[in-house]
């Protein structure tokens, strides 16, 4: 039996890589149907896969649900993320 994690915390529960629930959610910062990117209380997650979708986001609970073929799961650093915002910038100059 799985005790409940603290206020506050992050999980992560994929069931036959289709449903996600993710606990410990600030905001989600974009998604679209191949790619999800979340603020956690541990850092930025990336989800990626095909035909996914935000099914619940409880932003009081820090609770999101994403259901679709997911391929992959990633923590970024912030450093990486800064990296490649200016990446992003130099290609739109």
């Amino acid at each position: 039996m799985m005790a409940t994690p603290p206020v506050g915390g992050h999980t992560v529960t994929m069931t036959n890589r289709e449903f996600l629930v993710i606990s410990g959610v600030r905001q989600v910062e974009s998604f679209d149907d191949e790619q999800v990117l979340l603020e956690t209380t541990l850092g930025l997650l990336k989800i990626r896969g095909a035909g996914l979708s935000i099914n619940q986001l409880n932003v009081e609970e820090e609770k999101l649900e994403v259901e679709g073929e997911i391929t992959a799961l990633e923590y970024i650093r912030d450093r990486d993320r800064q990296r490649g915002k200016g990446l992003l910038t130099r290609l739109l100059k």
